[in-house]
């Protein structure tokens, strides 16, 4: 049986400071109980199709223009942060992700209070201690002291104890060794088979990404060019090569790269 979709971007349009469109005609969707991945590289407008969803453009002085985002049946266009995040979206964002001057456990206490999103992952202290064990060895370390996945790991606890329906992660990937991706992309699925939370992956590191989900968006310059499963993305001749390092010439020189982005078309 096919699922309910629980979020619908329909054409989006993201404009900074009334003149730079950064996302531009953007549609995806993410159905309930499954993991999808938006990928791309640097600058692409991954992060801002996010805030746009969260409700974060306006301290970019950014706002969507065109366009819809719809979360199970609500028009959430432009809301506030705090209306999104009780109504079940959760973003563990790209930076500035936990409050460094304070330990782990007030961290997590922090977001015990706001458990209003009314998702499937109500989560106490302890069933989060059991899903990232460190951190109850953790408890009483000021968070700025914690190793990258430590961060990582407490910002997606976080999160989750804000109980979502759906929870969006910005490149959690991001300076981690490949290790340490790998469990935590393993938490992340995990997740998602013992609870049905809907997770938005955005990523840079496609591999890492298309290993858990079941599809893809690639994004470049404010589009989506391409879209599909993630065997169909994995085994696409474009994407292997230039996001996944795969290729029968052999690695390329990065001026063949740049040259290669110039001239490549995508195709269904």
């Amino acid at each position: 049986m096919e699922k309910k979709p629980i979020l619908e971007v329909t054409k989006l349009e993201v404009v900074y400071q009334s003149a730079i469109v950064a996302v531009q005609g953007v549609s995806l969707s993410v159905p309930e109980n499954s993991i999808i991945a938006l990928l791309g590289v640097n600058g692409a407008g991954k992060s801002t199709t996010l805030r746009a969803i969260s409700g974060f453009l306006g301290i970019d002085d950014a706002e969507v223009t065109d366009g819809t985002i719809e979360f199970e049946g609500e028009i959430l266009n432009n809301k506030k942060p705090h209306v999104i995040s009780r109504k079940g979206v959760a973003l563990v964002p790209e930076r500035e992700k936990i409050f460094v001057t304070l330990t782990v456990r007030e961290n997590l206490a922090a977001c015990l209070s706001t458990q209003k999103g009314g998702g499937k992952t109500n989560l106490n202290l302890d069933m989060v201690h059991e899903f990232f064990p460190v951190l109850h060895e953790r408890r009483n370390q000021v968070a700025g002291y914690l190793s990258g996945g430590e961060r990582q790991m407490l910002a997606l606890s976080m999160a989750l104890l804000c109980a979502p329906k759906l929870l969006m992660v910005d490149e959690l990937s991001l300076g981690l060794a490949p290790i340490v991706v790998e469990h935590l992309m393993e938490r992340l699925l995990t997740l998602n088979k013992e609870t049905g939370l809907a997770i938005l992956v955005v990523e840079q590191n496609a591999a890492a990404a298309l290993s858990i989900a079941e599809f893809g968006y690639i994004m470049e310059n404010g589009h989506v060019v391409f879209s599909g499963t993630s065997d169909k993305l994995l085994n696409h001749e474009d994407v292997k090569e230039f996001y996944l390092g795969l290729s029968e010439k052999g690695v390329k020189s990065y001026r063949d790269v740049k040259q290669y982005r110039r001239t490549r078309r995508w195709w269904g």
